[in-house]
């Protein structure tokens, strides 16, 4: 693993998303809860939704354009469709939140 800091914990509202452009597309940080912190494609598989605009609640978010919701600690889909999201590795350290840019450097361009 390929830790890089993308910035502070307080960078991403609570309950709530900022966007992270990388070389390969756009990813997703999550903030859930005070200190827990996902990353995720940003894009929906169904219908191209930019998740980063969702609702958070829980450990979930839900695609701004058709309500499907999607797990952020396993990316998969909940409800009638199916589908996944890509996740990647995150952690916070002295208030630093830090992706795993080799996960990240694995997926196709978005």
């Amino acid at each position: 693993m390929s830790w890089i800091d993308i910035g502070h914990i307080e960078d991403v509202p609570l309950r709530g998303s900022r966007l992270v452009r990388t070389g390969v597309g756009c990813v997703a940080v999550f903030r859930t809860d005070e200190a827990e912190i996902y990353a995720a494609s940003n894009s929906c598989p169904h219908k191209g939704g930019p998740l980063s605009e969702g609702i958070v609640h829980g450990n979930k978010v839900t695609c701004p354009l058709h309500n499907m919701i999607f797990d952020l600690s396993t990316g998969e889909a909940q409800g009638a469709d199916e589908g996944r999201i890509d996740i990647y590795p995150v952690r916070v350290e002295a208030g630093r939140i830090l992706l795993d840019g080799t996960a990240v450097g694995k997926r196709s361009a978005a």
